[in-house]
This record gives C-alpha cells, structure tokens and sequence, in this order.
C-alpha cells in the first residue's frame, strides 16, 4: 500500500496583497502543495514559521518593518530545516548573491512561468539551489557560486541590529517608534544609529534613506 504523499506546506510573505492572492492563486494549482499562511511583512513571517513550522517560505524582498533579505537570514539561523525562495521583480546581480548570503536557498523572479515555480519549490525542498533560468546562466558566469561567499557588500559593515534600524529609520519611523517596535530604550536606538552611520560614513538621515533604497531594504514603491 502506497503511503500518501507529504504536501509542501508553504507560507507565502509580500506586502502586496493583491499579488499575494495571485501567487496563492498559482500555489493552489501546483499539486502536492500547501499555503499554510500568509504574512504581510518579515516579523510576521517569524511569527508564522514559529507557528507552523512550513516546509518552505516563498518570500519577497521589499517588505516593511522587516526585509525579506533580513528574515531570511534569522530563519536560516532559528530554523535551518526551513527552506527560504525568495520571489522578486529585481534582476541584478547584487540581489541574488545576498540573498545567497542571507541563507536563502532559491531565487526566482516573479515574471516566472509557473511550470518555474513548481520546479523551484520542488527542487529547494529537496535540498537544491534554484535560480531562475532567467539569470541563472548569467550569475554563473559572471560570478561562481563559490565565490559569492567572499564577496563583500557595505551592509555586511553593519550588524543585524543596525541593519533592522536602517530599515526602520528609512521607512520614517523615529527614534521614540523605533524603540518602541524593537523593545529597547531611545539611547540604544541612537547608539545603534551613530554606529551604522559611522559603518556606512554617512552622517544625515537623506543619505541613509537612498543607501537603503539602493540596497533593496526598503522598496522605491509608497
């Protein structure tokens, strides 16, 4: 007797909703499948992979409060058995190596095919990398996987502390907010502000807003 086939159990994370009821959409129609949950920003989708404890999280870059970039990597450290595809409308090299360095263990544009999809979420369940056809072929050449590890970016300057108040402070939250969201006192929110600036040597707030806008914290869209 042949045992019933385990379902991916997915949880689905963009701040779109709208794009998130289409990708749903897809998901359904892959066989095998399962949306267990669905998160609008990166620290629900920590609550989430707490509570359900997914196969796989398909997840987007640009979200607020946390980027995916950043929750892929706390899950890849909390959860290692939880797989990470990061889903994204960026095609330039500089978002597919950190996501790698982030611990995701897939990138795939949203302009996929879903026959894609299905592939990826197959593949990186079963403990491969997947990269979109697209810039797979690309990324190889240009740069090997291999040596994405020993390249550096300027937010490998700042800690994850640092990194997630940059977020905040480019999204427009102020110092009382940002302490407030992150549980600790307005002087540490300022101490991790001045060593971000001094990582980053950017010194007003306009410039670390367009340095988190070129890095993919924060998205360009309102």
């Amino acid at each position: 007797m042949n045992r019933p086939i385990k379902p991916i159990r997915v949880i689905l994370a963009d701040d779109h909703t709208l794009v998130r009821a289409g990708i749903r959409a897809l998901l359904e129609k892959i066989p095998g499948v399962e949306v267990v949950g669905e998160a609008d920003d990166g620290r629900e989708v920590m609550t989430l992979v707490k509570l359900h404890h997914p196969d796989l999280v398909l997840m987007d870059i640009s979200m607020p409060r946390l980027n995916g970039l950043e929750a892929s990597a706390r899950i890849a450290k909390e959860f290692p058995a939880v797989r990470v595809i990061i889903l994204s409308m960026h095609s330039n090299e500089e978002y597919y190596w950190r996501a790698l360095q982030a611990g995701a263990a897939g990138y795939l544009l949203k302009k996929a095919a879903t026959a894609e999809l299905e592939a990826a979420l197959h593949r990186v369940v079963q403990g491969e990398i997947f990269l979109s056809r697209e810039i797979s072929a690309r990324l190889l050449k240009k740069m090997p996987v291999n040596g994405i590890a020993g390249r550096k970016s300027p937010l490998e300057k700042l800690t994850d502390r640092q990194r997630e108040v940059l977020q905040l402070i480019a999204e427009g939250q102020n110092t009382k907010s940002i302490a407030e969201l992150l549980k600790v006192s307005p002087k540490t929110v300022e101490y991790h502000r001045m060593k971000l600036m001094t990582g980053l040597n950017m010194y007003d707030i306009p410039g670390l807003v367009r340095f988190a806008l070129r890095s993919g914290l924060v998205s360009h869209e309102g």
